[in-house]
Parts: C-alpha cells; structure tokens; sequence
C-alpha cells in the first residue's frame, strides 16, 4: 500500500470522507479536514509510520501534498537512522 492510498484509507475511514473526492488533487480545506484534523493525522502518522513529524506548520493544500510530505519525511528519517548505525 502506498502511502498515498493509506492515507485515502485513513481519511474514508477516520474522517467520514467518501472515497470517490480523495483524489492527489483533492482540496483538505474543500474537504472540512482543518488544522486541528491535519495535526490529529499527523500524530496518527507518527504512530503508523515510525518517524516524527516536525513541530514546525508546513503549508500542505492538497490529500497529494501531504503523501509526498509523509514520503520525504520516511526517507529522510530513514537515511538519518541508516547513518547512525554505521558510524
């Protein structure tokens, strides 16, 4: 499963949001989900993926945007940990 369709699943599931308007393109704002929903997916994130997602806000706009952010994040975290156990 990708990340991309784990979070489709996750917003149908958890958030009562139909399947056919969670497309990559897919407007958070257009679909209720707030700030205060972005922030509950991200601790959800933290939880499923393993990495920490950054205190800092990041403008995310679309359901596409936050796959690729969740993406970078894995890798980046990754690499970090790769890096750490060979030095």
């Amino acid at each position: 499963m990708t990340t991309l369709e784990w979070l489709q699943t996750t917003l149908e599931k958890d958030y009562g949001l139909s399947r056919d308007r969670l497309d990559p393109q897919a407007g958070l704002e257009e679909l209720g989900v707030d700030s205060l929903g972005v922030m509950e997916l991200f601790f959800l994130v933290e939880d499923v993926f393993k990495i920490t997602v950054p205190q800092e806000q990041v403008a995310l706009q679309t359901i596409g945007e936050v796959a690729r952010y969740i993406d970078d994040l894995i890798a980046a975290q990754h690499v970090q940990r790769d890096s750490e156990t060979t030095v």
